[in-house]
């Protein structure tokens, strides 16, 4: 079987193209262009390259981006207080709450200080709320970027047996809903989920998000299945690999994502189309 392999890397130039004209445009709609805003405590070496990774695309596609750095020692209001503050600001069309935030920190109660019509990462519950219901919602960015991979590659889902393992509120619930208002059968598996080989082996489509290195091996698919990797995981050497035994996985799935290169490279252009979703929501709302 010829595995074929879900690059992330050529759909992310292509969908680069296609929003630096569409930012193009909104700009010269509106005078000014789609801003994002990241709240940031500093401290963390993983979300300070995050952060530039995000500037850097900003800058190359002609978004605005404002960063606002908060000391190591901030404190839950000053990190709540600045989260309304930008979701006031008219000029701000998405915030997003740069994740891991240290101890003592609360990032669910800091996000309740959000407007959710900012929240271009989709973790407001009354985002989760909009998208369990089916409904028109700004959607978490990682597994948007997985749905579009699949998009990209004319991998249908309509009436497939799909698995999500994994429960996290920011990937394998929001994927989970996603893959289900595609009209997938979904099944959402987890810790506690006996036989996991048994459940995916059913599966036409598999993802997963579950935080643990080669969770997934080969003799747990179903021969041809489609395998979605979110995992990333820093190994003692310094290499990053998923949650899927992708060498032992490639050997009998007829689609599988690689890590690095996979989901990751689209995830970020996710995230400034939903900043330009926001943008036209908030100004066509402003403009009526």
């Amino acid at each position: 079987m010829s595995t074929i392999i879900l690059d992330g890397r050529a759909p992310a130039q292509e969908l680069r193209a296609e929003l630096r004209a569409d930012i193009a445009v909104f700009t010269e709609q509106y005078t000014h262009p789609p801003q994002l805003a990241v709240v940031q405590v500093q401290g963390d070496a993983a979300s300070d390259r995050y952060v530039r990774s995000i500037r850097k695309i900003c800058n190359t596609t002609g978004m605005a981006f404002h960063l606002a750095q908060l000391p190591t020692d901030t404190t839950q209001a000053t990190l709540e207080q600045s989260l309304r503050q930008l979701s006031a600001d008219p000029a701000v069309h998405g915030v997003l709450l740069q994740m891991p935030l240290p101890a003592p920190l609360s990032a669910e109660q800091a996000v309740l200080h959000l407007d959710y019509r900012k929240d271009v990462d989709g973790i407001h519950p009354i985002s989760a709320g909009l998208l369990a219901q089916g409904r028109s919602t700004l959607v978490p960015n990682t597994p948007a970027g997985g749905m579009e991979l699949l998009h990209h590659y004319g991998i249908t889902l309509e009436g497939k047996r799909a698995a999500m393992v994994g429960r996290s509120a920011i990937v394998g619930r929001p994927m989970a809903a996603l893959l289900l208002l595609a009209n997938a059968t979904v099944t959402l598996c987890h810790s506690r989920t006996l036989d996991l080989g048994a459940v995916l082996r059913e599966c036409e489509i598999v993802a997963v998000a579950a935080g643990r290195p080669g969770l997934v091996t080969g003799d747990m698919l179903r021969p041809g299945a489609v395998v979605i990797d979110f995992g990333i995981n820093v190994q003692d050497d310094g290499s990053i690999t998923g949650d899927v035994d992708f060498a032992g996985a490639a050997e009998v799935a007829g689609a599988i994502t690689p890590v690095p290169g996979g989901t990751g490279p689209v995830t970020n252009v996710m995230l400034l189309r939903s900043v330009l979703t926001a943008a036209r929501n908030q100004e066509a709302a402003r403009h009526s």
